[in-house]
This record gives structure tokens, sequence and C-alpha cells, in this order.
């Protein structure tokens, strides 16, 4: 016996075995359809007053056969197959329509997201169900940049007179499909990805500067963003996130896009995850697992690598009892990296006894960085710690410092391992800088955690550098971003200079009235000689720190 799919209820057992009988039905690769085929599925669709629809290979074997409304069928899950870069599914749906109805939406989104090599509808006349006209429809290869469907669709065409010959459209339509994808994704080797933000109402002020942002992630982690997808709602759909239509047009749009990853800038439940990629059969990445990925690349160091793994571990733990399409795609690739890729399908107590072991590591790779803070302590050389919002310019604004020669590159998160160079003030006074991973807005809560070690190196600095991006629109949100987080992390209380960076891409004027507005130095750090009024304010503030200190040992001393 087969299962029947769908919409079962209410059958009778004639009509069960009638749909039973689909089964034995054989369609050449040849032709769309056949008269024996059409006829029962005809035959069983006007008894029921639904339609019915089968699932065919390029063998010509039944697959699935299943039964809907009188609107919709709900395909099953069909797994797999061929599908993949360039290729179809190798299945085509053949199904009813109660009247002269076209493709409806539902088809043609079954038809993209599914990569069935086609679909036709048969018209039935509704008095006595006999076959009238023929809808069908297969998918095209889209140009980049285009708007047009990713689908071409025909008819109506008369039942009576139908010629349709699938094998040599279907064969040469893949060739096409797949030379297109080797030329897109020479160039992709992450895979091209689709950016989704969704806000409600009241947050839309701030979705066009976070999509933004989400870009400039999706380049750091090497995807190439072929699209991006805005929604404003009154709410956040809980199940899918985005509307139900417009995760239609979603999927008709990776089509059109030829794009395999969804990128969601918000964190998703493992349940929304799960949902999602099986609807979209996509890779679903949220905003986590994005900068998860990022970290996981750029670690260095045997801390920072270790940090990044227990983030990861802690995110993936509540993930590893779902049964999600979305995590079981991570082996590679974009949101899969890094030294916690092997650790995916682990069961949950291993995944505990993992975190347990990387903390007691972490923990211990934490009091050698204590003990080498105690020695510095007890220099005299002053301590500068560079901190700030992600690709403000920290590392070239360290490298203008002290003359090193660290990686400093236009993208967020360049650094992840803490940098520490020595170098002379014009006064000839020694100070030492630290420069220190990037913040960003709503940072994952497992790689704050993570990587509060980081800032261990700032507790003990005498004198914060806060960098910020002055030729950032959103600078505003960005020093607002970075004051929270300091707060977090216990270091408001340290000394403090706000440095607004990038100036010479602003006209001076500009660059002067943000500076004075926070009591800040305006500079460029890819031109040296905008060093020197950061300098003199840097001795200055060290100068006052100095006498701070003269006096509270004389008052001290006086005490009895």
């Amino acid at each position: 016996m087969h299962d029947i799919h769908g919409n079962t209820s209410g059958l009778s057992p004639s009509e069960l075995k009638a749909l039973q009988r689909i089964y034995r039905r054989r369609v050449p690769f040849e032709k769309l359809t056949t008269l024996e085929l059409t006829r029962s599925l005809a035959e069983v669709s006007h008894s029921t007053g639904r339609q019915v629809g089968v699932l065919v290979d390029r063998t010509g074997k039944v697959h699935h056969v299943i039964i809907g409304t009188a609107s919709q069928l709900m395909l099953p899950d069909v797994g797999r197959l061929r599908a993949g870069p360039g290729r179809l599914r190798g299945l085509r749906l053949i199904h009813t329509h109660l009247g002269n109805e076209p493709l409806t939406r539902d088809d043609l989104v079954d038809l993209t997201r599914l990569r069935l090599d086609l679909v036709a509808a048969i018209c039935l006349a509704p008095s006595d169900g006999t076959p009238t006209w023929v809808y069908w429809g297969h998918v095209i290869p889209g140009e980049e940049g285009s708007r047009e469907p990713p689908y071409r669709t025909y008819g109506p065409l008369s039942y009576a007179r139908l010629k349709v010959e699938p094998r040599g459209i279907i064969e040469a339509l893949e060739e096409e499909l797949a030379r297109a994808s080797r030329r897109r994704r020479t160039v992709a080797k992450d895979g091209r990805a689709i950016l989704v933000h969704v806000a409600a109402k009241k947050d839309a002020a701030d979705a066009e500067v976070s999509l933004r942002e989400l870009e400039e992630l999706a380049r750091t982690a090497g995807v190439a963003v072929v699209d991006t997808v805005l929604q404003i709602r009154n709410r956040v759909d809980p199940k899918y996130v985005l509307g139900k239509g417009k995760l239609d047009d979603v999927v008709i749009l990776s089509m059109q896009r030829d794009a395999d990853v969804l990128i969601f800038d918000r964190n998703l439940s493992p349940a929304q995850a799960a949902a999602l990629a099986r609807v979209t059969d996509m890779k679903v990445i949220d905003r986590t697992q994005l900068i998860l990925d990022i970290f996981a690349q750029r670690a260095q160091s045997r801390d920072g690598k270790l940090q990044v793994e227990l983030a990861q571990m802690r995110y993936l733990l509540p993930r590893l009892g779902q049964k999600d399409d979305a995590l079981s795609r991570l082996t590679g690739g974009i949101g899969g990296r890094g030294p916690g890729e092997t650790k995916l399908e682990v069961g949950r107590r291993r995944a505990r006894e993992r975190i347990t072991m990387l903390k007691k590591q972490l923990a211990k790779l934490g009091k050698q960085r204590k003990t080498r803070r105690a020695r510095r302590g007890r220099s005299p050389v002053k301590h500068i710690a560079i901190v700030g919002y992600t690709n403000a310019g920290k590392s070239t604004l360290l490298n203008t410092l002290t003359g090193a020669n660290v990686l400093a590159e236009d993208k967020l998160f360049a650094t992840l391992d803490t940098r520490t160079r020595r170098a002379p003030l014009p006064s000839g006074l020694d100070v030492v800088y630290t420069d220190t991973v990037g913040f960003i807005r709503d940072l994952p809560k497992d790689l704050f955690a993570a990587f509060r070690a980081t800032f261990e190196e700032a507790e003990d600095a005498d004198l914060l550098l806060q960098v910020i991006d002055a030729s950032d629109p959103s600078h505003d949100d960005h020093y607002d971003t970075t004051e929270r987080l300091l707060v977090d992390l216990g270091l408001e209380r340290l000394p403090r200079l706000v440095v607004f960076n990038k100036a010479d891409q602003l006209d001076p004027r500009r660059a002067a009235a943000i500076a004075a507005s926070r009591d800040a130095v305006a500079v460029s750090a890819i031109h040296p000689r905008t060093m020197e009024p950061l300098l003199r304010r840097v001795e200055r503030m060290l100068a006052e720190d100095r006498y701070d200190e003269d006096d509270d040992e004389g008052f001290a001393y006086a005490t009895p």
C-alpha cells in the first residue's frame, strides 16, 4: 500500500482505492501526461470536488499521489533528490483544477521552491469532470539583477490537441541553468544570500540602517549578497517571522537570484529556523550565526579560538534536539565554520561536557593573563586601550600611533585578538596601546559572555580611546552602543577620550562640530599629521591622572 498525501479526511473507501490505483500509472518522459493518468485524476477529482495531483519522475514512475482542497494542493516533503546548483528536482507535478483556472500562485511557488521540472494543471469541466484546458510552466534562469519572474507559463492549451514534449525542454533548460549557476558561483565561495529584515512599525525608522549593517556583516563573512528584503509589519509573525505572502515572494526571489542562503537580521528561535528551512528549502542563518561565523574565520590566538567555540556550543546546545533542516546543513560554508563545526551533531550531554571543558581551559588562560597584567601593573609605563564600534578604524589608529603593522581592513571585526604595541608620546613618555575587538549593536549574549575576557586587558588601562567613525551616518547610535557596552563591561569608570575617526571624509567644519559636541578629537587615522591634537590631549589627560595619583599618595601619607 502506498501513502496518499494531503487532505484524506472524509474520503470513502472506493475513493481511497481509486487514489491507490493511480500509483500504477506510468508517464513517459516524452509526454506531459497520458490519457490513462488524466482519466484517473479527473474521476477522483470530480467525485470528491478536490484537486488531485501526482509527482512523476523522469522514468515515468509516480512517486506521490496527493489530494488537496477545491483550490489547493499541499505537496509532501520530497527530500533533496537531484536538486542542487544548476539542477532541477527530477519531478514534475501534474494535477487537476476544478474549472478553467490558470496556474495559481501556490503552483508557481511550489515550482520555484522545489525546482520542479515543470508544473501542469489540467482543467476539468464542472458538469462532468472531462478535461478541457491545460496550463503548464517551468522555471527559467534569471538574468543577474532582473526583476522578471523566474518561470515561464503556457496556456490555455486545448487538452484534445495537446502536444508538449517535456524531455527536450527540460534537458535543454537544465544545461542552461547549470551554465548560469557556474558563472554566478565563481565569485560566491560561501553562497549567494538574500538578506531579510522584518521590523515592527515602531522600529521602522532604524530598519534601513540595520539592513545596511547586516549587508556589511555578510560581506565580511564572504557571502555574495544578491538582494535584500525589508518588511514592516504590525507584529513579527511568530512562526515564519515574515508574513506568508512575503515569504512566498522570497522563495520566488531566491530562484530569480539563484540564492541558496537566507540571512535574517534578528535572532531566530530553533523552531523558526526549522520552519523557514522547510518552507524555503534554503540554508537559514540568523544574525548570531553570522557574527559567530565571522569570529570563527578571524580568531587567531588559542584564547580567541576557544572563546569562539564556547559561544558556538552555547548557541547550538538548545538546537541539538531539533530536527532542524537549517542546522543539518551547517557542516560547511557560511554559518558552519570554525573549531565548533565538528561538534554540530553531538548530543546534549556531550555538548555540555565540551562547554565545561572549554570554560576550564579559558579560566586557565585567564589566570595566565592576570599574571601578565600584574607584572605589567608594576611597570611605570602607562596603558591606553583603544575601544569602539567595529570598523571604526581602531587597528589603523594603532598602526599610525605606534608604527605597527597589524591587520587593518575595511571589514567588520577585522580584529578579534587583542594586540599590544609600545610607543613614545611626543614628550618622550612611553605608553602601551592595546587594540580590542569591536563592538556592535545587539551583540549576541553568548558571544559577549565568551569575549568578555578579551576586555580584561582594558580594565587596567589608564585611559580609553573610544573610537567612532565620524563619516558613518549612524555615528550617534554607534556612540550610544559603545557607551552601553562599556557600562556592561564595567569600564565606564575609566578616563575616556572620544576620537572621531575618518574626519577626512567630511567637511572640516562638520567634523569639528561633531567632535565639539562630545568634547572629542577629530582625526584621520590614515593621515599621521592629524594625530598631533590627539597626542596633546592624551598627554594632558595622562598628566592629570599622574597628578591625581600624587595627590592621593600624599593624602594617604598624611592621614594617621
